[in-house]
């Protein structure tokens, strides 16, 4: 059977193919052209890449008109009809030879190859030779806009404009003008053997009946416009003997029935009908109202914007049985749902079936990667098995991914027809692909979906599936085919010299996210699950407007104090008037870790911070820093903002990320880390590397080494080997950025307007001398004391700092303050002698000029 088609869907290996009637078909790619396939079974047999050889993609798009012929109806598993259909011309013009062709047909040519001065097109007629000039389709380049020349393989509406030879040499024309113009007449010598699809000729109505029109055409010929190809604008206005413009859809090869369309897309050669919007696909319709019923065939629809759509007779009730014509009738109006569109048709295809009306999934696109879906087992494969999830969607589980453990014998444990609770591991709607699980840990897991490497934030924990496992650690693998390493000493808390032995393939595990570089795709995990996860509460996230605003690293932004969080602040970006939120972590709140937490206690929400560098921004996850040495550091571009830049001898400014049993880990601004060993963290014998540094420490490093294959950094953080210049100005410099952020500490307490305690500790000072008294002495001989001054505090001089002292519990004495501790409320003291007469020379010799609240004080 000849059929005229629409090109709905293009992959690698065929068309999905609009037909008539809402039905759809599928050209293999090897059913294109006898020159397409031998290009094809050339590069196979040559198992490499062919330049000439273009995909489909390349030549063919979605909404091309193509003439097709039927080549096989297959059954398929589920009682579901498969089209086959081939546009090779040998077999669609398969009825016309060399004596048959005249001027002005309109025949299907594939470009067999490309010549200097034109193309060879295969028309599919034996012993004809069919040329294309190039000045002949320069036009219809142009227009299509696929590259400087037609490719072998393109199909194309070609026009006969020259005939030689009694049909042995034919020269084509393609230009868009001349094809739309095309029009078959009695001239041409049309019969009904050789009588194609496509062809657009002049018909007159003979008969108009409730389905359809009977019209003749070329003299001699019938044919049949059936309800839904009349122009839906002339629908009730044919009349008998009315001359009009028709289109060829299809021709039966016993029958010689032939089926026309009215419609206008589909009276200029060359054109394209109509296409459904994507956002209309799977919408509910509330109300649409009947426009006619068809008995045997289903009924017309008006939707609420007009346009029109078709129901089958299957979909417009649940069964057979509790169908009802009188709901029927024109005007009524029902529930449905869009299915599908026709191409060919130009209607929606709806459903009025409740529990198609309901379906959570329609389309494979409904489908996102982690949800859990029903389904039902329709067959046992060797690569696993094939589950149906509706009547339109299809999935695999994997062998290895049918239960938490390897199933040998997989048809003891599930039988065909079996419903099943599976979880999406990948669905690419494109390919109509589904990959499934159903390992219940999986399945029932309540822990996030990582199904892209821009999720993988620190911290994060999560369950996967090891699908390697070698002397080097574990592979383990994600939702989307995301996955990353579990090195060898992150298995465990305790040593694994073999994890082969200890972890299997499809073993599904929990682990923590440790790094993750998103454009490099890789990704460091960790079997130990020590610390709280980073991430937020994943309904949070997506709850929150996407920020279109983009902000560049190192940029100095004002912002305001929204919310204190358990990890540090979120905080409204006062340059865009507070529309864009960032968060500044409590670690990047100072260079020093005590001022770190310190400040956390002291911002409350409405607090404005000056001058805040942007971090990283990804788009909805702006990271903010208060870092003075970090951001000194990027504004002097004593940075690097790619790997290529680093060089060997490189100070470089970071912060540590990550503190493991055999080193640390040091991020720089702009993403780059790298990681300093256990021998290279100290000037001192290291034991355990958490005694010499804590996550968000600003430290300065030094480029030992660069591996540029592994895209590795090996850093030295030993203090000899990292200084900038100065030292003494460098450390004077340090301790100058503490004592300004001590002191904006004490300024927020006062203003604040806190009780007599906070009021107190911001009025201690180190070195300030006070008049306290004796409560008590501890067992290992250090003093608690009291005073006016400190009301509230806890005052403590350890045995040391009694001095030769030997005082009693009641009496009053002199002391000066070391260090005060706001975040516990203590203060510690010192009583001795030497200290409180240095303190007492000072006063004397600078008078008024210093004050105790400008003392230089030490850090504890």
């Amino acid at each position: 059977m000849l059929l005229l088609g629409c090109i709905k869907e293009v992959s690698d290996y065929e068309l999905v193919i609009s037909l008539p009637n809402g039905l759809s078909g599928f050209v293999p790619v090897t059913q294109i052209s006898d020159a397409y396939s031998k290009m094809l079974s050339k590069q196979v047999a040559q198992e490499e890449l062919l330049e000439d050889l273009s995909s489909l993609s390349d030549m063919y798009s979605p909404g091309m008109l193509v003439r097709c012929i039927v080549t096989s109806v297959e059954k398929s598993a589920d009682g579901r009809r498969s089209v086959k259909l081939s546009i090779d011309p040998k077999k669609v013009n398969k009825g016309l030879n060399a004596s048959a062709l005249a001027l002005g047909m309109l025949l299907s040519g594939f470009v067999a190859s490309v010549e200097d001065h034109g193309y060879l097109i295969d028309i599919g007629v034996s012993g004809t030779h069919a040329f294309l000039p190039r000045q002949k389709a320069q036009n219809y380049i142009k227009a299509v806009k696929r590259g400087p020349d037609l490719k072998i393989g393109q199909n194309l509406n070609c026009v006969i404009v020259e005939v030689k030879n009694e049909g042995r040499v034919v020269r084509l024309s393609i230009d868009r003008s001349e094809v739309a113009a095309a029009l078959a007449t009695e001239r041409q010598n049309w019969t009904l053997s050789n009588l194609l699809p496509g062809l657009v000729l002049k018909a007159r109505v003979q008969k108009v009946a409730p389905l359809g029109i009977k019209v003749s055409f070329l003299s001699s010929f019938t044919g049949i416009v059936d309800f839904m190809h009349m122009d839906p604008e002339k629908s009730m206005n044919y009349s008998p003997d009315q001359v009009m413009k028709a289109c060829i859809l299809s021709i039966h090869p016993t029958s010689k029935v032939v089926r026309l369309t009215l419609r206008q897309s589909f009276l200029h050669p060359g054109g394209s009908p109509n296409q459904l919007s994507n956002d209309r696909m799977g919408a509910v319709v509330e109300e649409s109202t009947v426009k006619a019923f068809y008995k045997q065939f289903g009924a017309v629809f008006e939707l609420d914007d007009g346009t029109l759509a078709f129901a089958r007779s299957k979909h417009l009730s649940k069964t057979r049985k509790s169908f009802k014509p009188g709901a029927f009738k024109t005007g009524c109006k029902h529930k449905c749902r869009i299915i599908d569109y026709s191409l060919m048709d130009e209607m929606c295809i709806v459903s009025l079936k409740y529990q198609i009306i309901e379906a959570r999934f329609l389309q494979y696109q409904d489908i996102h990667t982690g949800d859990v879906v029903q389904g039902k087992v329709l067959a046992l494969k060797p690569i696993g098995m094939q589950v149906k999830v509706t009547d339109g969607i299809k999935g695999l589980v994997p062998s290895m991914h049918l239960a938490d453990v390897v199933l040998k014998q997989p048809e003891k444990k599930y039988n065909i027809g079996d419903e099943v609770r599976c979880r999406v591991l990948e669905c690419n709607p494109a390919g109509k692909k589904l990959i499934l699980t159903l390992k219940k840990s999986l399945v029932q897991s309540k822990l996030p979906v990582l199904s892209n490497y821009e999720d993988a934030k620190p911290g994060l924990i999560t369950h996967g599936f090891v699908v390697c496992a070698r002397e080097f650690g574990c592979i383990v693998k994600f939702y989307n085919d995301v996955k990353g390493l579990v090195p060898k000493n992150e298995l465990s808390s305790e040593p694994i010299s073999c994890p082969d032995k200890v972890f299997h393939e499809g073993q599904v595990v929990k682990v923590m996210v440790l790094k993750c570089e998103p454009q490099q795709e890789r990704l460091l995990l960790s079997f130990r699950l020590s610390g709280k996860p980073a991430l937020e509460d994943k309904k949070e996230c997506t709850s929150k407007k996407k920020q279109e605003v983009k902000y560049q690293i190192g940029e100095m932004v004002d912002v305001k104090v929204l919310k204190k969080k358990d990890n540090g602040l979120e905080v409204s970006i006062l340059e865009d008037e507070g529309n864009v939120i960032a968060s500044i972590p409590t670690v990047h709140l100072s260079d020093f870790v005590v001022n770190c937490k310190l400040l956390w206690h002291c911002l409350q929400e409405g607090d404005v911070l000056p001058r805040v560098m942007c971090l990283s921004d990804k788009g909805e996850h702006i990271i903010l820093s208060r870092k003075s040495a970090v951001i000194s550091a990027v504004q002097e571009e004593q940075v690097v903002r790619s790997f290529s830049e680093i060089q060997p001898g490189m100070l470089l400014t970071g912060y540590v990320r990550n503190v493991m049993p055999f080193g640390v880990f040091v991020e720089f601004p702009f993403g780059v880390t790298g990681l300093a060993p256990k021998m290279s963290m100290s000037d001192k014998f290291v034991t355990d590397t958490k005694d010499h540094f804590v996550v968000g420490q600003t430290v300065i490093a030094k480029v030992m080494s660069i591996d540029e294959e592994k895209q590795r950094v090996l850093l030295n953080l030993k203090v000899s080997e990292c200084s900038l210049g100065d030292s003494a100005a460098e450390s004077f410099a340090l301790l100058n950025q503490y004592f300004k952020e001590m002191k904006e500490i004490r300024n927020l307490l006062r203003r604040r307007g806190e009780p007599s305690m906070a009021q107190g500790l911001c009025e201690l000072v180190p070195g300030k001398e006070l008049q306290l008294v004796m409560q008590d002495v501890k067992e290992d001989g250090s003093a608690l004391f009291s005073g006016s001054c400190v009301p509230g505090l806890t005052v403590t001089a350890t045995r040391y700092h009694l001095g030769d002292k030997n005082i009693v519990s009641g009496e009053k004495t002199k002391a000066l303050v070391l260090h005060v501790d706001a975040l516990t409320s203590k203060v510690y003291v010192s009583l001795r002698e030497e200290l409180l007469k240095q303190r007492a020379k000072q006063v004397c010799v600078h008078g008024s000029q210093r004050t105790p609240s400008t003392l230089p004080s030490c850090s504890t």
